[in-house]
């Protein structure tokens, strides 16, 4: 960390500005992320309506999960060697590019190769904005409290994409139809975006200063995101561990608005309301269980609530529907259930900052990767399984995903004395 930046934490005016920051910041990440999240719940169906397969749906989403998953790297890397604010505004300009080409020229000509292009490069968009307002929060904020910050973002980051994100089409799909909604998805990612830009204005530079940085430097910086695996396996192992975090809900949008609506009965407009309650339940407990972690333990609460509950409840999502039938209150119970179980991944983050010190922005650089992959990972399981006519099959391959992740975890123990001597907000407080 460099001098402005412990100045920062050290005085208490400076102090007041990050809380001030942050709240914006979070705002923004909200807001942002509502605008990216709008077609996750729907788009699958609505290609199939299209015309196009169940397979080809999972290609597009497997597409679009390569570009994330590059983008998700991309933005530790780029926060190290540009800033975060800079990288933020180049995921803001992306998003709104390629997202405008999707609607325009991919389904409104009803072309699959356009579709698969433009929403492919879309997925530099959202990785670029909210990944690196991530890393400028493991940089500035408190050790103590990581955890608990973390856990806001994730509040933000899942209350945008997963919940107002699913909840909002439920009710303008029937007045704006699939196409109006999307287009309206612009409004939240301009005004997000723009936010987010202006919030992190003048306040972090890495270690070299955001844009004075030698060409040598830079080029460390970069290949540092990739080295740092082999420096310090753990960092590769929390990267496997955030990839099987998300791949069952990605996974899970491709094949549940089908389940539910064709085998189980509920409507679309229901089937938002049930993946929505999913999201609310997961967006609250990302808070709780960041707090949790802190007081008493983040390996433990990622290893026991995230992935062994992950893995029952992604295994009730399925079966408990199938038993009970067109029952509304079960499914979204179920929903809800398996939301609080991912939330539990939520110290992940913490855990990965503390894991590497004095390299948060690459070590954030593999976490990202992973978040990024599981976009790639879920849709790809689905595809290879054949999850449109073997969903049951598919639901036990991202339990067992999940059973993997518990036991790998085991390995990700923090030296604390190690974070002691070099996380210097830890001195400081």
């Amino acid at each position: 960390m460099n001098n402005s930046s412990i100045a920062l934490v050290q005085n208490n005016k400076g102090t007041e500005g990050i809380n001030k920051k942050l709240t914006w910041g979070m705002i923004a990440i909200f807001i942002f992320m509502v605008g990216d999240g709008i077609e996750q719940a729907f788009l699958s169906k609505y290609l199939v309506e299209l015309g196009f397969s169940v397979s080809q749906a999972a290609l597009v989403f497997s597409v679009y999960g390569i570009t994330l998953a590059i983008a998700s790297w991309l933005a530790g890397v780029l926060s190290e060697i540009f800033g975060p604010r800079r990288v933020m505004l180049a995921g803001l300009l992306i998003w709104v590019v390629f997202h405008i080409g999707l609607l325009t020229f991919g389904l409104g000509g009803k072309s699959y190769t356009t579709i698969l292009l433009m929403y492919g490069l879309r997925g530099f968009g959202y990785p670029l904005f909210a990944y690196a307002f991530f890393v400028w929060i493991a940089k500035v904020a408190p050790s103590a409290k990581l955890g608990t910050i973390m856990g806001w973002f994730w509040f933000a980051y899942s209350g945008g994409l997963g919940f107002i994100g699913a909840y909002y089409p439920s009710f303008t799909i029937p007045h704006l139809g699939y196409m109006g909604t999307l287009w309206s998805a612009l409004i939240f990612i301009i005004g997000g975006g723009i936010l987010g830009v202006l919030m992190l204005k003048g306040n972090y530079s890495n270690g070299s200063g955001e844009s004075n940085d030698s060409h040598n430097g830079k080029f460390k910086n970069f290949i540092k995101g990739i080295t740092i695996v082999y420096e310090n396996p753990k960092i590769g192992i929390v990267g496997i561990v955030r990839t099987i975090n998300t791949s069952a809900q990605y996974g899970f949008v491709v094949i549940l608005p089908i389940y539910f609506t064709t085998v189980i009965g509920f409507s679309i407009s229901q089937w938002l309301l049930i993946w929505g309650s999913m999201a609310a339940a997961n967006m609250f407990f990302c808070v709780a269980w960041g707090y949790i972690g802190d007081r008493f333990g983040r390996r433990f609460v990622v290893i026991w609530a995230g992935c062994i509950g992950s893995a029952i409840t992604t295994l009730l999502f399925y079966y408990l529907p199938l038993a009970f039938g067109e029952v509304f209150w079960i499914a979204v119970l179920v929903s809800m259930l398996y939301g609080v179980t991912l939330a539990a991944f939520a110290p992940l983050g913490a855990i990965t900052a503390e894991l590497e010190p004095k390299n948060t922005g690459s070590a954030l650089a593999i976490f990202n990767l992973g978040a990024g992959l599981s976009t790639f990972v879920g849709p790809t399981v689905v595809g290879l399984i054949g999850g449109g006519t073997n969903i049951e099959a598919t639901m036990w391959a991202f339990a067992g995903m999940y059973i993997v992740g518990a036991i790998l975890s085991i390995y990700l123990k923090v030296n604390s004395k190690e974070r002691v001597k070099t996380r210097i907000e830890t001195v400081v407080e």
